[in-house]
């Protein structure tokens, strides 16, 4: 018995996110595959499979040390329960990665409707250039406004003219106002200016994007200090979300991102885009397991629907059933 029988699969699909399995097709025939290779022959759980498993997982970009939690728990479950058979092996390792994700406090939110801890709730976007950053903040904003917020934008990224040109094409597109300055100013003027505005306008929601350098550590750290410093002159506790965006194509490369990202500023909140087109979407769970910060919202496609919360029992559903 395999561990997904036909019939299983088929069922499983029908509760599925249908836009979410679609989003992450390849990362799921990716891990499918291998871990019915894992079990194939095999009747009871036993040393070969876990290390078969241990090696699917590796190999699907969820990481070494992730996957070492993983099989850890799942031995000890099987040394617990003696006997296991593979289709128990298939709801102990969906249980098991659930925990994993849910042991990082996160705070889920609902929906884009929900409530938000604070007013004006302020979000600074972190992330190097070409992940996705502007794309996601534009996507935010789409989904903040359809949730009745009134959101304002602030382009604190004043050394490309593209960032700027960018985030101004989505404010217009979806109809938020922008604050932004020349370029070359001081990303903390435009972040002053922007929170300044929301208080001023009564916005619910600031989201503030910034420069997407990794050359120099030591400059980003002060420039993103910098920048909470000033906005905290207006909203003492600001920012109240420093969101993360990785690419979540880039498989191992995006651990290393967020290694740089961490060390550099408190990071309190993740979005892993672009796992529409790849099949390294295991990259979410090593990700999320090993800086212990949540998973806030995955990019599954480039509609702007196609940026959701992340919800971690629906993602492992779709990717191990």
């Amino acid at each position: 018995m395999g561990l997904f029988s036909s019939d299983r699969k088929k069922d499983l699909d029908k509760g599925l996110d249908k836009g979410l399995e679609k989003g992450l097709e390849k990362t799921r025939e990716n891990v499918f595959r291998k871990l019915s290779r894992a079990v194939v022959g095999k009747s009871r759980v036993d040393d070969e499979v876990l290390d078969n498993l241990e090696e699917a997982l590796i190999t699907s970009d969820v990481g070494v040390d992730t996957t070492l939690r993983i099989i850890e728990r799942i031995e000890s479950r099987v040394s617990r329960d003696k006997y296991m058979n593979i289709s128990e092996l298939n709801l102990i390792l969906r249980e098991e990665i659930v925990t994993l994700l849910s042991e990082n406090n996160q705070q889920e939110l609902e929906n884009f409707s929900a409530p938000l801890p604070k007013k004006p709730y302020v979000i600074m976007v972190v992330g190097v250039n070409g992940v996705g950053k502007t794309t996601t903040i534009g996507k935010l904003a789409y989904h903040f406004k359809g949730g009745g917020k009134k959101v304002i934008l602030g382009a604190a990224d004043t050394f490309r003219a593209a960032a700027v040109e960018q985030i101004g094409i989505w404010a217009d597109r979806v109809g938020v106002e922008l604050v932004r300055q020349k370029m070359g100013s001081d990303p903390a003027s435009v972040a002053f200016d922007t929170v300044s505005s929301a208080v001023s306008k009564d916005a619910d929601v600031v989201i503030i994007d910034t420069a997407g350098r990794l050359h120099n550590k030591a400059n980003l750290m002060d420039e993103l200090s910098k920048i909470k410093r000033v906005m905290q002159k207006v909203i003492p506790d600001a920012p109240h979300e420093i969101l993360l965006i990785l690419d979540g194509s880039t498989g191992q490369n995006a651990f290393e991102q967020a290694r740089q990202f961490t060390a550099a500023t408190e990071v309190n909140a993740l979005a892993l885009t672009k796992l529409d087109g790849t099949a390294k979407g295991g990259v979410v769970l090593g990700i999320s397991d090993q800086f212990k910060i949540p998973v806030k919202y995955i990019g599954i496609g480039e509609k702007m629907e196609d940026l959701q919360i992340f919800d971690r029992e629906a993602f492992v559903d779709t990717l191990f059933g």
